[in-house]
């Protein structure tokens, strides 16, 4: 079944405002509690949100809810060029909504759950973790889009990666693998230092993953 730009539009956005609900506003929580609950529950947060967006929307919309993986799309021909306006548009404004949800009712704490690096790392580090993590990101979706959703553990795979790399990642990079992740709060708590790190090191991971899966996928297409 073919899905109008407008379906996309709407699905993008509301999913993308649950991720950034649950991405920052588990962050502020746990600063509001005295960071009791730690990496775990600012790990374990997105990745329901994801279970939750994916399972709903991935029919209709591959479930971007990030414009790194949008590009990634468009570079394997999933998408159009004048989709990747639709995306983008949902994903920043269902991100900015998240933020003003966040602050509305959870919280401005920890400037609002943004990103930050740490600068107790080189930034020869920071820069290839980032790129790593949303390099990971984008090859399980690419590995869940073209084996059919593995049987019906595609949100899982994708949830758990994100969760993971949070877990594992996060103390260097700050592990946001998504530009408008990065951007809402970014932007309504005034703290803007890191941002150019988490519009670009995601792009990168992506884009690189994407032209490994187009030509690998190609390939096999034709063997077909």
């Amino acid at each position: 079944m073919t899905h109008s730009n407008l379906q996309i539009f709407l699905v993008e956005l509301i999913g993308t405002f649950i991720l950034v609900v649950f991405a920052t506003g588990s962050i502020v929580y746990d600063v509001q509690t005295g960071g009791t609950l730690g990496i775990t529950f600012a790990a374990v947060a997105p990745f329901i949100a994801l279970i939750i967006g994916i399972y709903s929307f991935g029919n209709i919309s591959l479930a971007h809810f990030n414009p790194a993986v949008t590009i990634g799309f468009y570079i394997t021909g999933h998408i159009s060029k004048i989709q990747i306006a639709y995306y983008f548009v949902a994903e920043i404004i269902g991100a900015l909504f998240g933020s003003l949800f966040v602050i509305s009712f959870i919280g401005t704490e920890a400037n609002l759950g943004a990103n930050a690096p740490n600068h107790d790392f080189s930034l020869f580090l920071i820069f290839p973790i980032e790129v790593l993590a949303s390099a990971l990101l984008m090859a399980v979706i690419f590995t869940v889009v073209y084996t059919k959703g593995l049987k019906g553990f595609g949100g899982i795979a994708i949830g758990g990666i994100v969760g993971l790399d949070i877990f594992f990642l996060a103390f260097i990079s700050g592990a946001s693998m998504n530009p408008a992740r990065a951007l809402a709060p970014a932007l309504f708590s005034g703290v803007l230092d890191n941002l150019w790190l988490y519009w670009t090191a995601p792009y990168v991971g992506t884009i690189i993953v994407a032209f490994l899966f187009r030509n690998k996928f190609h390939q096999r297409n034709r063997i077909l």
